[in-house]
């Protein structure tokens, strides 16, 4: 957790740490002064921002919750996509030091709204991971050359960052991690809640979290989200890596 003045700013793992820093007897909140702005940039749960943003507002300090997107090439390049929930007077003060890490930084409305356009972003990643995955093996067990086929897909109809930015990494079996296989589980847990709690059916989110729940079952759960290849290969009784 960095702090910069009367602004906290902090990154974790799961919900259980996003609480045990924010809410904990010895966390950020205990510590703050009236004024103080929490922003957490954990992906998270949009009920656990909301109950942040209470308990802050009760002791007069603000919370926003400013999820990010692009990856371990969006953070080294200060590029990210951060989706903003919270007051919007609170979100333009903190907006420039947003501005330090993300190239996209939109205030998406009320606490907890940064963590739910997160989902959605998560939903979009989930199902076209598979689409990346198996067209890749497609092509391979098609006997093309991939690198080639990139040259072609990746600029048409079909092209995605997930196809750009992975494809080459799957290509030259680089499966170390851009974002965890377990992180990315945890976050289509929480969106599939919601989706309960909202009664809507999400059945291409449910099989993308089955076929990560493989991955990580494989033993390759720290991983970048990109090795759903192997387990994808593996259900052809195709090793990837010695192909």
């Amino acid at each position: 957790m960095a702090q910069n003045a009367d602004v906290v700013f902090a990154i974790v793992g799961f919900p259980k740490d996003v609480r045990e820093v924010f809410l904990g007897p010895t966390g950020a909140l205990a510590g703050s002064k009236a004024g103080t702005v929490l922003v957490d940039m954990t992906t998270s749960e949009p009920s656990l921002a909301k109950e942040i943003y209470d308990a802050a507002k009760a002791k007069g300090v603000h919370a926003v919750d400013a999820p990010v997107s692009g990856g371990d090439v969006g953070a080294k390049n200060a590029a990210l996509s951060i989706m903003v929930g919270g007051d919007a007077d609170m979100v333009e003060a903190v907006k420039p030091l947003l501005e330090c890490m993300g190239k996209t930084i939109v205030h998406q409305g009320p606490a907890g709204a940064g963590q739910h356009t997160k989902m959605v972003n998560q939903i979009l990643i989930a199902t076209m991971m598979i689409g990346v995955c198996e067209a890749l093996l497609y092509g391979w067990r098609a006997g093309l050359d991939l690198e080639r086929v990139l040259q072609s897909v990746a600029s048409g109809a079909a092209g995605s960052w997930s196809l750009s930015n992975y494809g080459p990494r799957i290509i030259a079996g680089n499966f170390e991690p851009g974002f965890f296989v377990e992180h990315f589980l945890k976050d289509m847990a929480i969106a599939l809640a919601e989706a309960r709690r909202m009664n809507l059916s999400l059945p291409g989110l449910a099989l993308a979290e089955q076929l990560y729940a493989s991955v990580k079952a494989c033993g390759w759960g720290k991983k970048g989200t990109h090795s759903l290849q192997l387990a994808l290969a593996r259900l052809s009784n195709i090793d990837w890596q010695s192909r």
